[in-house]
């Protein structure tokens, strides 16, 4: 089974908005093991529409189209897929109701043009909008499948998980599963070599890198008669790659990196307070997204100025003066300073050059990370690419990565 995603939409065309949806349906309908080879958008016109739509049809069994499904004139997307299969429209009286009840809790008065929504195609499966007014729709015919979803991916993201998944599964011979490793610290190209032999000779499982802003995942994915033959058939390829990167490997799944540190420091109950130059409170910032951080994050200190190292963090003139505010020596004495005045049993520290261009001699992207923890202090250089924003996001988490493995180490 292959498929389409169509988006419907002139504000797509121009720029408006961004088309999220398409990565979210594509990520969705991967890990079903559905092939997607074409990805379409189309404006608000009934004739370029039913043009996209048969031009979709005759490379793809499914189209999943987002968009054009509210009860506006150039709403049209379930008129096209209506006469494309030759279905009339009718009322469901559910859909109808639920989109007076969600108008009523709204306490807003409901517009005629709303019942428009109301309206299915013959014989099609309607898929209830539990966070908004347009049902999505499912017409069957032969072997061709059109999947109608709303625009807005606050609707449409959870109606494609919790309704359209269940449904393309139950269209499907066997049951696909996948696993996600995280792998920090190792490029995209040194990970696939890596593992090459195994994407080489894959069958099943197969395994697939993809590089990430900051980190890689390999996907392993397999083909079982149930969800746990899929795992079991999983599991001797996960353990290999998990043997072979060691402690690179960080996390399953959609955990984050700060997710996995925080955990560790509540975990072992370790206390710790962050002292910042160049991320300017992102490492800080990251640590406090996850619940219950407060029992072991103490406080955070963005000291950007030498005036603020030195008088908040107690780092030396003189080791200013010699080595500069982005060395080694620097963010050592800012690791291990927070950690004293906070009282806090591990200090973190960053210093480095975010750019744009290099500053008192140092290059751009040069950030020193600092770790103090158990009475020592680490240092770790880093050499960051990629423009003020991501050099700083890089940093943040190549922070908390030192951070990681010097729990796991010491």
């Amino acid at each position: 089974m292959n498929a389409e995603i169509l988006a419907v939409g002139t504000e797509i065309l121009l720029g408006d908005i961004v088309n999220t949806n398409a990565q979210f349906i594509a990520q969705g309908l991967a890990e079903l093991g559905i092939g997607v080879y074409y990805q379409s958008v189309v404006g608000d016109n009934p004739e370029r529409m039913k043009k996209a739509m048969h031009i979709a049809f005759d490379r793809a069994d499914v189209i999943i189209t987002t968009g054009g499904l509210g009860p506006t004139e150039d709403d049209l997307t379930k008129e096209i897929g209506a006469e494309y299969f030759g279905r009339k429209l009718v009322l469901d009286q559910k859909a109808l109701d639920r989109i007076e009840t969600y108008f009523e809790k709204m306490k807003r008065p409901m517009t005629e043009n709303n019942k428009k929504q109301a309206m299915i195609p013959e014989g099609a499966i309607p898929l209830y909008n539990d966070n908004g007014t347009a049902p999505g729709i499912i017409i069957e015919n032969e072997n061709k499948i059109l999947i109608m979803m709303p625009g807005p991916p606050r609707e449409m993201k959870p109606m494609f998980t919790e309704q359209v998944k269940p449904y393309l599964v139950s269209k499907q011979e066997y049951t696909l599963v996948s696993k996600i490793l995280r792998i920090a610290g190792v490029g995209e190209s040194a990970m696939e070599t890596k593992v090459k032999d195994l994407i080489d000779s894959q069958t099943n499982p197969t395994v697939a890198p993809y590089a990430k802003v900051v980190d890689a995942v390999l996907r392993i994915t397999a083909k079982g008669k149930n969800e746990e033959e899929a795992e079991k058939i999983i599991e001797p390829v996960a353990d290999e790659i998990r043997s072979r990167f060691g402690i690179s490997v960080y996390a399953e799944g959609e955990t984050t990196m700060q997710e996995t540190v925080a955990k560790m420091l509540i975990d072992r109950n370790k206390t710790i307070a962050v002292a910042e130059s160049c991320t300017g409170g992102l490492v800080a910032s990251q640590l406090i997204e996850y619940p219950g951080v407060s029992k072991v994050l103490i406080e955070g200190a963005v000291t950007y100025s030498n005036d603020a190292k030195m008088r908040r963090l107690g780092v030396r003139a003189e080791t200013l003066e010699k080595f500069g505010a982005v060395s080694a020596e620097t963010a050592a004495e800012m690791a291990e300073g927070i950690a004293k005045t906070a009282g806090s049993d591990i200090g973190l520290s960053t210093t480095g050059v975010a750019g744009p261009g290099p500053s008192a001699g140092k290059p751009e992207g040069l950030v020193y990370v600092g770790v103090y923890i158990n009475g020592k202090t680490c240092v770790k250089e880093l050499h960051l690419a990629g423009g003020r924003s991501l050099i700083r996001e890089r940093a943040a988490y190549s922070a908390l990565d030192f951070l990681r493995r010097k729990l796991i180490l010491d």
